[in-house]
């Protein structure tokens, strides 16, 4: 009899209770994750890269040589001295050019004089000939001495011609824009056109087009003439990818050292590269996957490197390993795994983990 009422009681009881409390007992709910911009980190199909040194090279190279016999007077430009199309790069003396030039126009005159002369004189026997005044024999001779003085006219115009090209050889001007190279001359010395052979003056480098000589083992010449893609990389923070134009591998090998010679060409302006540095070329040999996150996502501290991943509700600070930079994104080669979430911004990340702190009395 005591057990049932016992019984009959606990229903009363835990009425009372929740009379008592107002409502019944709510079950805790769970924290919410962080409001953050975030990804998901997931693989991406990309090219498989191998890299190698090679040397930067002009497409477009000259050595300006003497094409007249002269004193060099004036050289504005020195090696490395960058240069316009058209900017006089040797200046020589032209007193024998200018002598000649002026005996070549009074040669024009005295022939062009002798040349009317004897046309006047052609045409008047000529029609007195057509009267039967004059014999034939006469107006042929007239002919001969007409057509003679016109040979030497036009030989006269030639030479002239001639002389004004050496004239204007006493200055000598850039053919493109580019970098001076090498100088082979001073000011104050002589040149001779020849013979044997023009002297060299200026080494000239154009900096429009370039390219970049690589030496590759033939073991991987297949891979590149497959893809013929290549990127040259670029020292700087951040560091720069410029990807080359076309890639050429010429088709024999050194027998010596059994390698192929791979032309990487790219357009030379704002790339900060000059002929004879050495760069690092990644040529495409494949496929690969990459686990690829924004720069911006990256923490650094000192030589560490970092990203904020989110777990449910909690942020936290995860160490990685990166990999090459794409632009402004880098690939994550260790600390994080495909399928994790992270933070965008780091600094906001780092906020929000203050501000958790201080709510939660830490």
């Amino acid at each position: 009899m005591d057990r049932f009422k016992s019984r009959s009681t606990l229903p009363l009881l835990l009425a009372m209770v929740v009379t008592a409390c107002g409502q019944p007992a709510v079950p805790p709910r769970e924290p919410e994750p962080p409001r953050l911009a975030s990804m998901v980190v997931s693989a991406e199909t990309g090219a498989r890269q191998q890299v190698w040194d090679g040397t930067v090279e002009a497409v477009n190279s000259a050595i300006l040589s003497a094409q007249t016999t002269a004193r060099v007077v004036e050289l504005p430009y020195d090696v490395n001295d960058v240069v316009s199309e058209g900017d006089v790069l040797v200046r020589f003396s032209r007193v024998e050019q200018t002598s000649a030039s002026r005996a070549a126009k009074a040669q024009i005159a005295s022939t062009r004089a002798a040349y009317v002369n004897a046309k006047v004189n052609y045409d008047r026997i000529a029609a007195l000939a057509a009267k039967g005044v004059v014999a034939r024999a006469e107006r042929d001779q007239a002919l001969a001495q007409r057509d003679s003085a016109q040979a030497a006219l036009a030989a006269a115009e030639a030479t002239s011609r001639q002389v004004g090209m050496q004239e204007d050889y006493t200055v000598v001007r850039a053919p493109y824009a580019g970098v001076i190279t090498r100088r082979f001359v001073q000011v104050g010395e002589s040149v001779q056109a020849g013979p044997p052979a023009p002297q060299q003056l200026i080494a000239l480098a154009s900096l429009k087009d370039l390219r970049v000589t690589v030496q590759v083992p033939q073991s991987s010449v297949g891979a590149i003439r497959t893809y013929h893609a290549a990127d040259i990389l670029l020292d700087g923070e951040p560091p720069r990818r410029v990807a080359a134009s076309r890639v050429v591998v010429l088709p024999y090998a050194d027998p010596g050292t059994h390698s192929f010679t791979v032309r990487a060409e790219l357009p030379g302006e704002n790339t900060g590269l000059y002929p004879g540095m050495t760069v690092k070329v990644a040529f495409a040999t494949g496929q690969t996957r990459r686990l690829m996150v924004p720069a911006g996502a990256l923490v650094r501290h000192g030589e560490l490197q970092g990203v904020y991943v989110i777990s449910g509700a909690s942020v936290s600070l995860r160490q990685v390993r990166v990999g090459e930079r794409y632009g402004d994104r880098v690939e994550l080669l260790s600390g994080v795994d495909g399928g994790e979430r992270i933070v965008l911004d780091p600094s906001a990340a780092a906020r929000w983990l203050i501000d958790r702190r201080q709510g939660s009395g830490k």
